[in-house]
């Protein structure tokens, strides 16, 4: 298992600012998996990639199911690549592959994963995703800078919470701010 070796904003949400329109980033929240100095990746958290449920994805994928598998949809994880699919979840159960995020998250992108979660060995929290959000080095930390972005601490409730709808609004409720009063212009100290 490979470990993240990032002390920027690996491991942390990023809230797309009211005035961010264009899709897919409008409304988003992104959980980051890996931010250096060379790029930045994360995957959209509060988005669907169409109605697919994972139990049609493991079918597609010819992956036998031991067990019954519900009915969650796959997200939309960005416009990356959005044919490959990643698997963010609890390190209970990870595989040689997984690059372990934070001490409690972990993100696979083989379908080792997937097969274990279809044997009910998977791990206890997981959202499966198609692409993701990739940023050039030093993309990102401008973004930040000129007020496309907030970021907050991640938490596995936010994170894995099946409540679309309200994923965006809770996190920026993280940061005790209200979004009417948050502001396009970018200050500067």
């Amino acid at each position: 298992m490979k470990t993240s070796t990032s002390p920027y904003l690996t491991g942390q949400f990023l809230i797309a600012m009211p005035r961010m329109s264009a899709k897919p980033f409008a409304r988003s929240l992104v959980y980051i998996c890996a931010h250096t100095d060379e790029g930045a990746m994360g995957l959209i958290v509060n988005q669907y990639a169409g109605k697919m449920t994972y139990g049609e994805l493991l079918t597609q994928l010819e992956i036998p199911t031991a067990v019954k598998i519900d009915d969650r949809r796959v997200n939309y994880g960005g416009p990356v690549e959005p044919r490959r699919g990643f698997v963010l979840h609890s390190t209970d159960r990870t595989e040689e592959s997984s690059l372990l995020v934070s001490e409690e998250i972990a993100l696979t992108s083989t379908v080792d994963i997937l097969r274990a979660v279809a044997e009910g060995k998977g791990p206890k929290n997981c959202l499966l995703a198609l692409g993701y959000a990739g940023w050039a080095p030093g993309q990102l930390d401008d973004e930040i800078q000129q007020n496309a972005w907030l970021s907050v601490e991640s938490d596995d409730t936010l994170l894995f919470d099946a409540d679309m709808d309200t994923k965006w609004h809770r996190a920026i409720a993280k940061l005790g701010i209200d979004v009417g009063m948050l502001s396009a212009e970018v200050g500067h100290a």
